[in-house]
């Protein structure tokens, strides 16, 4: 008998538009009232939104917050292609049709979660701390755009042993949660670190004496040669590390096959929907000679 996780799992909604706001470098924050996907979905998970009635072919986007008691479910996308600046044009009270949860979540295994997003792979980083409400679990988020960021960057309330002096810029949703965060750009920003989100990391990681380094897993989503850097990082220091791809989709639920990757298994290398069989990975499986 055919064994299909997915099933029965992944449903359509209709979802209202409640808000949509536009940010420096084509990027925008849509919140829609899909309380089927908000009561289901997990961080690292994603959505197939419609962006056009005219237009068949749906976008994939990260799930970045839920409000389970609000119905409602928050994205970050950037306006990159046809696609996406269509649904950037919908406006508040719209209805677009939602396809999701979709995809296998992180799973959170440690007390001391390291969590990197770079670009439109901030959203998962920031569903993973806001799930960690809450819990005895210390995240550090790190998170880079080479665009502004698409909220106003305050100082951190925080003090982060390891990290250079003057990188104290931060993500006010995040310092409101109580939840550490710094920022990484190359493009000057104030308070930012200047230069990859990896070398950040690197700085945070010897800050920490052996045995809080030992509790860290390293979590990331962002461009795939951020995604290869941050597990030569974690390979570096003997870390385990998953990672949510990014890749063009079609269906989004497995059908069409048109979002494989080579992932390495026990068995030998095998071609993975990242769909249905991630978005979250083992880095190590994905990146094998990182």
């Amino acid at each position: 008998m055919n064994h299909r996780p997915h099933r029965d799992t992944i449903l359509v909604e209709e979802a209202t538009i409640l808000s949509h706001d536009a940010h420096a470098g084509e990027q925008y924050v849509m919140r829609v009232h899909a309380p089927e996907c908000a009561a289901r979905a997990l961080p690292g998970q994603f959505a197939h939104l419609s962006v056009d009635p005219q237009r068949p072919m749906r976008r994939p986007i990260s799930i970045m917050r839920v409000s389970r008691d609000g119905g409602w479910v928050d994205f970050l996308y950037k306006a990159v292609g046809e696609g996406t600046r269509l649904l950037a044009q919908r406006k508040a009270d719209e209805t677009i049709s939602l396809l999701g949860p979709i995809g296998v979540p992180f799973k959170v295994d440690t007390r001391r979660p390291l969590l990197i997003g770079g670009g439109v792979g901030m959203p998962p980083m920031i569903f993973v701390a806001d799930a960690l409400r809450g819990t005895d679990v210390k995240p550090f988020v790190i998170l880079g755009s080479e665009v502004p960021f698409p909220f106003d960057p305050r100082p951190s309330q925080f003090v982060v042993p390891g990290l250079p002096d003057g990188v104290i810029a931060a993500m006010p949703l995040l310092e409101d949660w109580g939840v550490p965060s710094r920022l990484a750009s190359l493009q000057g920003f104030a308070g930012c670190h200047q230069g990859y989100v990896t070398d950040l990391a690197r700085h945070w990681l010897d800050g920490l004496d052996d045995g809080e380094r030992a509790e860290v897993t390293l979590y990331a989503c962002g461009p795939h040669p951020m995604l290869e850097a941050v597990v030569r990082l974690a390979r570096e220091y003997a870390l385990p590390v998953q990672v949510s791809l990014e890749e063009f989709m079609a269906c989004a639920v497995g059908g069409c096959a048109g979002c494989v990757v080579e992932v390495a298994t026990a068995a030998g290398p095998a071609m993975k929907r990242v769909c249905v069989d991630g978005p979250v990975f083992d880095g190590y499986a994905v990146f094998s000679a990182a």
